[in-house]
C-alpha cells in the first residue's frame, strides 16, 4: 500500500483592511468578497483525499462514482467572479530582464531577482507593493473588470492541483475554497 502524504496548504494571510480606494477599486471589479476570503482551516484530509484522485492529463476528480471537476460555472457561482468576458491573457516572460522591464512599466519599480522565481514574480513582492503603490490610472483600474477574472481563479487552481499531485510536492497553494464548497 502507498504511504500516505500529507501537503501544506500554502496560504498567505490576507491583509486585515485595504486602504479606502483599494478596497472601493475591489468592489469595483467585484473582487473585493474574494480578495477577504481567509485561510482554509484544518481541512488536510480533505484537500490531500481529492489531490490523490486528481489527474493532470485530464484535469478531473477520478472517484468511484465518476468523474467530476470544478467548473466555470462553480466559480462564478462560488465566488461571483466574471467568466463570460475578455479572457486573461498575456505574454510569457522569458527572462528576468523582460520580467523587470514589464514591472518598471506597469509599477515604477523593478523587483530583485530573489524576488522572482523563474519568470514569476514572488506574491510577498506583490503584497510589500502594494503599501507602497500608488493607483493613479482610473481608467486602467476599470478596465480590469471586464476581464474573466473566474477563468483565471480557475487555471490557478488546476495548476496547483496538478503541482500537488506530483510525488515530490509538498504544498498546495491556490483558492482551494472551490474544493470546500
Amino acid at each position: 500500500m502507498e504511504s500516505l502524504r500529507y501537503l501544506i496548504c500554502d496560504h498567505p494571510l490576507p491583509p486585515n483592511r485595504y486602504n479606502d480606494r483599494v478596497e472601493e477599486h475591489l468592489r469595483f471589479i467585484g473582487f473585493l468578497h474574494v480578495s477577504q476570503i481567509r485561510v482554509v482551516q484544518c481541512q488536510k484530509a480533505l484537500v490531500n483525499a481529492l489531490v490523490e484522485r486528481w489527474h493532470p492529463n485530464t484535469h478531473t476528480f477520478h472517484l468511484r462514482v465518476g468523474e467530476c471537476a470544478v467548473t466555470l460555472e462553480d466559480v462564478a457561482v462560488i465566488f461571483g467572479l466574471p467568466t463570460d468576458v475578455l479572457p486573461v491573457t498575456w505574454m510569457i516572460m522569458s527572462s528576468f530582464e523582460a520580467l523587470e522591464a514589464e514591472c518598471l512599466q506597469q509599477f515604477g519599480v523593478a523587483p530583485k531577482k530573489s524576488d522572482c522565481r523563474a519568470s514569476c514574480i514572488k506574491l510577498t513582492w506583490l503584497r510589500d507593493l502594494k503599501e507602497r503603490l500608488q493607483l493613479v490610472d482610473e481608467t486602467s483600474m476599470q478596465s480590469i473588470g471586464q476581464y474573466s477574472l473566474g477563468s483565471a481563479c480557475l487555471a490557478h487552481l488546476y495548476r496547483s492541483l496538478c503541482r500537488a499531485s506530483r510525488f515530490d510536492c509538498k504544498k498546495i497553494d491556490g483558492p482551494l475554497e472551490l474544493l470546500l464548497t
